[in-house]
This record gives C-alpha cells, structure tokens and sequence, in this order.
C-alpha cells in the first residue's frame, strides 16, 4: 500500500485542522477577555442602544471619566468590536458590524436564563 493511502495518509491535515481550531480558541478567548470588562460591556450595550457617540456622551451615559472611557475604546477598537469616524476634533463611535450586537445579545441572554 502506497503511503499515501495509508493509516496515517492524512496525519498532516489533522495537525493543520488542529492548529487552526487553537488559533480559533486563542481568538475566542482573547475575545472574551475583552469582555471580560464590565466597562467595556456598557460601552458597548450603550453603543448598540444608541447611535455614533462620542467619547463625552459616551462617558456621561456610564458615569465615567472620559480618559477612562478613551482608555476602554482604544481595547475595544483594537480588538475589532467597534469603529470610529472624525468630524473636525470629535471622534464618533459605533459598533463594527451586527455581530457585535449580537454576542451581547447572546451573553446577556445567557446571563438572564441562569
């Protein structure tokens, strides 16, 4: 039997199946760390509620300081959960896209069903 027809024929495919689902898990779990931060969580359900809002409203909305609050949007931005447009020396702030929307949705059902 030739080897590539043998019982280990696709072992190099299971090992690139394998790392891929670690890379996933990895970025799943840095994910989650994101949102691990309470802040983070109401910016984000604020952002989801409401329009573009900038730092200022955004810090009004949680009763927080607006250092505080550009310190949470830098991570949240980084990490792909929100963007961000200027208009002179403002800067807007929004969910990325409706599968931000939707994790929250999902953990806070979650949370609720406990």
């Amino acid at each position: 039997m030739p080897a590539s027809q043998g019982p280990f024929a696709d072992q190099p495919l299971l090992e690139s199946a394998a790392a891929a689902d670690r890379e996933q898990a990895t970025a799943v779990a840095e994910l989650f760390k994101v949102l691990g931060d309470p802040s983070r969580v109401l910016l984000l359900r604020t952002l989801i509620e409401g329009e573009e809002l900038c730092v200022n409203h955004l810090a009004e909305s949680i009763d927080m300081s607006p250092s505080a609050v550009s310190h949470h949007l830098r991570i949240l931005r980084t990490a792909g959960l929100i963007r961000f447009r200027r208009e002179g020396r403002e800067v807007y702030y929004r969910p990325d896209d409706e599968h931000v929307e939707q994790l929250i949705a999902v953990c806070v059902e979650h949370v609720q069903h406990r």
